[in-house]
């Protein structure tokens, strides 16, 4: 049976066909072939009527002398099977070989069946709700002269019997371009190219993978920076690149409905939820700043840094060598300037501003549940039913390892092998042991490098340490990231997941796990390892018996955790960009180059698109994870970086756009799909938002001065600790450092560098501990201080942790998932819905048996007259 496509030009032909399912029972089908009619706007076949909803691009290898016979044949059994499907075919033969395929109506009312794709039946009139949010930011979207509003429709799950309820004003435009290329998608990776047997091979991703087809892609309906001539083109890349991805437009909306319409619901909800993320930063940054702006104005007003920097105080106060043998004694108020920056970051409004973020994380998530409940409702994916994927290729190819499935009991299960944990620690290991390693080598060089000595009253050795570690700490991550993300590959595909969303989801888990390890395995360590157990002077506890502990500022870790963050969220923020702006580019460049003809050549559109990159098989992955990273960054380690909110916003200013601009200018167009929410991402923020409520009581209790301090004013500054009957904050330096005898040294720690010209006959030393003096009878051991701020920090831990949790659980208790209005709103159009379709259905019923009745009396009539009745 030959296909109406077909035409009287030069055909191919494909023999043999065997395939009984797919009706291929013909000896012989021909696909129409066709040249460039001259015009690169055009979207259609060479008719003017068609139009391209896919286009396959592969290599004549019958122009070279080693033609591969098994690609040639399956490409001719796999086209020849979309035409007994129903799909017609248009050939354009040049350098290129370019397949363009067309989904007839019938075909699209076939499958919109098939895939329960809901379409409009009629026009909504019922009035739309706004909220607050969106009166306030209507005047940050796109004029509606320029990108008109999306019309609102009753929708219902399209069926073909039932063409007449559905609302058909024109047949060509009834089925969107997007929805057309996902259905034609779908035929695509179900269409036959073997059969062996009982056996059949299916879909276009494994003629891919295997070289049969170099590509295969939907159209962009126009170029992005200029409009296209072709009659009734509505020019929405064009719109999109202007409105949306061009720097022009950073401070304008997102126009999400244009971006769902044109990309599909799946990209459309990223951007959504990008975009929401960023305008709540917006709050979290502005008290961020606000904390920072405390900190900067109060610095200069603290009592402990004052008598750090006070020369009759810390200039007085000798401390103790911090390595063994080659480190000398110092004075206490070579740390001032580190002491200042300190009080910007360690302050009370640090600790509100930790409480803040943990309900302001809360408040994120359940309010994005809210916005996304509303675009399931807009984007008519509420009750969006996810049809049953095919096995991946590489599925079927390697799996053989054969159990029943107790649900369809024929399905090839594969064993399931869990190495995640494994991998895990073996990183955490890795990650730690290096940093020692590193932070040891740059300490010992640093304090006596001759370069620094005009810095040295600003540039302490810890300071050197902390910024020269965060930065080599930082290049190693970025190395790293690609040897984890192969192997979180590997061990995904060693698991062998049978479906694409099953890989993805795996895959997701691994990656975000291997690169939580690689990004907070160093803050995790400065902020709850470093200077924890470091033992005393005269007795040191050392790693792998090699490595001495380190140990922290006198102020504490916090300002080496600030500087380890800001190093680290600047530089990915920033390399990111570079490579999604400058690696799609230059490719581009590259290959536009490669294949580059005559400049007087018009190329055509499917051309043009060829020349673009194609999206990665894992699409938003990398995305989401780059932004799911940030959002650890911003949460997990806010109180000691409460500028980390700030530094964000500014990203994420600029990942939209960017992100924009690569999908509208570099990238071929993907293949819409449909998506109700971001998916397994979700968990995951969850699971960072509870994680959260702990890393930052634990920062504030273990890590920052505050807890110390407290104690020491409300307890140690007043009686019977001391002589004085007022709380105050003078002393607390002197009552924070322990003394050390120095002939307590033992051979291994003695130093043996030659002392200082201010060390005259100075018998004791200072560390950084609560421990009792010489001559005590527990020396050295742990005071009555220490155990009074080992209990107040965690008293704080578990109170303020309880507080926070049960705040974030009557929030999310009190907070809906779908407002109460939207729920009515779906109740009420589910229920006009079936009103219209009912009240169609008798008309047309009516309709019918009017008719029954005529043809009914028309047949009485004849038969009493003895006349044919018709």
């Amino acid at each position: 049976s030959a296909v109406n496509g077909c035409r009287q030009n030069k055909e191919h032909s494909f023999a043999s066909l065997n395939g009984d399912d797919f009706g291929l029972s013909v000896t012989s089908v021909c696909c129409s072939q066709a040249e460039f009619n001259g015009n690169p706007d055009s979207l259609f076949f060479n008719d003017g009527k068609r139009r391209i909803d896919f286009v396959l691009v592969y290599e004549d290898e019958s122009k070279h002398a080693s033609e591969k016979k098994g690609s040639v044949m399956r490409r001719r059994f796999f086209e020849g099977s979309l035409m007994n499907l129903g799909v017609e075919l248009e050939v354009v033969d040049e350098k290129l070989v370019y397949v363009k395929v067309h989904v007839p109506f019938e075909v699209l009312c076939t499958y919109a069946e098939v895939l329960h794709i809901k379409l409009p039946i009629q026009p909504n009139d019922l009035a739309q709700q706004s909220s607050t949010y969106n009166c306030f930011t209507r005047h940050f979207y796109p004029s509606e002269d320029v990108i008109a509003k999306e019309p609102d429709f009753f929708t219902a799950p399209f069926r073909k019997d039932q063409l007449k309820c559905f609302y058909v004003k024109d047949r060509e435009q009834f089925f969107t371009p997007a929805v057309r290329s996902r259905m034609a998608y779908y035929i695509l990776s179900r269409a036959p190219y073997d059969v062996k047997g009982s056996m059949k091979k299916f879909g276009i991703s494994k003629l891919l993978d295997g070289g049969v087809y170099k590509a295969a892609y939907p159209l962009h309906d126009s170029r992005f920076n200029v409009k296209s001539k072709e009659p009734g083109c509505p020019n929405e890349r064009f719109l999109l690149y202007n409105e949306w991805a061009h720097p022009k437009s950073f401070y304008k909306m997102q126009p999400l409905d244009l971006i769902r319409k044109y990309f599909g619901e799946k990209i459309g909800i990223y951007f959504a939820w990008l975009g929401f993320y960023t305008v709540m930063l917006t709050l979290a940054a502005a008290v961020g700043l606000g904390c920072f702006i405390y900190g900067y104005t109060t610095r200069e007003s603290s009592t402990w840094s004052k008598e750090v920097c006070d020369p009759q105080i810390g200039g007085e106060i000798i401390m103790c060598p911090q390595c063994d043998k080659i480190c000398p004694y110092w004075r206490l108020n070579t740390t001032c300037e580190s002491s200042k920056r300190l009080c910007v970051f360690d302050n009370y409004g640090t600790l509100v501003f930790a409480i803040f973020m943990s309900v302001w994380v809360t408040l994120f998530l359940e309010f994005w549940k809210r916005y996304q409940a509303e675009l399931e409702h807009d984007w008519d994916t509420v009750e969006f039913l996810q049809q049953e994927e095919q096995p991946r290729p590489e599925y079927e190819a390697k799996c053989i390892y054969e159990r029943v499935n107790p649900v369809t009991q024929k399905e090839k299960v594969p064993h399931t092998v869990l190495l995640i944990i494994a991998s895990v620690v073996g990183v955490i290991v890795y990650r730690l042991a290096m940093f020692i390693t590193f932070s040891a080598k740059l300490r010992s060089d640093l304090k006596y490098s001759k370069e620094l000595e005009p810095f040295k009253e600003y540039v302490t050795p810890q300071m050197a340490t902390s910024i020269t570690s965060s930065i080599i700490s930082f290049i190693i991550i970025m190395i790293l990231n690609n040897v984890y993300e192969k192997v979180a590959i590997w061990i995904t595909d060693f698991e062998l997941p049978r479906t694409k969303t099953e890989y993805e989801n795996s895959l997701t888990l691994k990656m975000f796990l291997f690169q939580f390890v690689n990004y907070y395995s160093s803050c995790f360590y400065i902020a709850f390892f470093k200077g924890k157990v470091v033992g005393y002077p005269g007795k040191p506890v050392y790693w792998f018996g090699a490595f001495r502990n380190e140990e922290c500022d006198p102020g504490g870790c916090l300002t080496e955790l600030t500087t380890q963050l800001s190093i680290i969220m600047t530089g990915k923020a920033v390399w990111n960009n570079i490579q999604e702006v400058l690696l799609p580019w230059v490719k581009n460049l590259i290959f536009r180059h490669c294949t580059q003809v005559g400049s007087e050549k018009v190329i055509p559109r499917w051309e043009q698109d060829y020349q673009l990159q194609p999206i990665g098989k894992l699409g938003l992955f990398y995305e989401y994870l780059e932004m799911v990273i940030q959002f650890g960054f911003v949460t997990l380690f806010v109180a000691s970086f409460p500028l980390a909110p700030l530094l964000a916003l500014f990203n994420n200013l600029c990942e939209i756009r960017v992100d924009a601009w690569k999908f509208t200018t570099q990238s071929r167009r993907v293949v819409p799909e449909k998506a109700q929410d971001i998916g397994a991402w979700q968990p995951i923020l969850q699971g960072v938002a509870i994680l959260a409520v702990a890393t930052n009581a634990a920062i504030i209790a273990f890590t920052s001065d505050m807890i110390p301090r407290l104690v020491y004013y409300w307890a140690f500054s007043v009686s019977p600790y001391s002589d004085g009957s007022e709380h105050t904050m003078t002393g607390f330096i002197n009552s924070s450092l322990s003394i050390f005898y120095i002939d307590h040294f033992n051979n291994e720690s003695r130093p043996t560098v030659d002392t200082p010209y201010w060390f005259n006959n100075i018998t004791t030393c200072r560390y950084r501990d609560f421990r009792n003096p010489p001559g005590h009878p527990n020396q050295y051991e742990y005071s009555i201080h220490y155990w009074h701020v080992i209990a107040a920090k965690l008293a704080f831990m578990i109170v303020v942790e309880h507080i926070v949790y049960f705040t974030k659980f009557i929030l999310s208790y009190m907070i809906p998932d779908v407002p109460e209005a939207l729920k009515e709103q779906i109740k009420r159009e589910r229920y006009l819905t079936q009103v219209i379709l009912h009240e169609t259905n008798i008309k047309h019923f009516k309709e019918l048996m009017k008719n029954i009745i005529i043809s009914f009396s028309l047949l009485q009539t004849a038969t009493k007259n003895d006349q044919p009745w018709f």
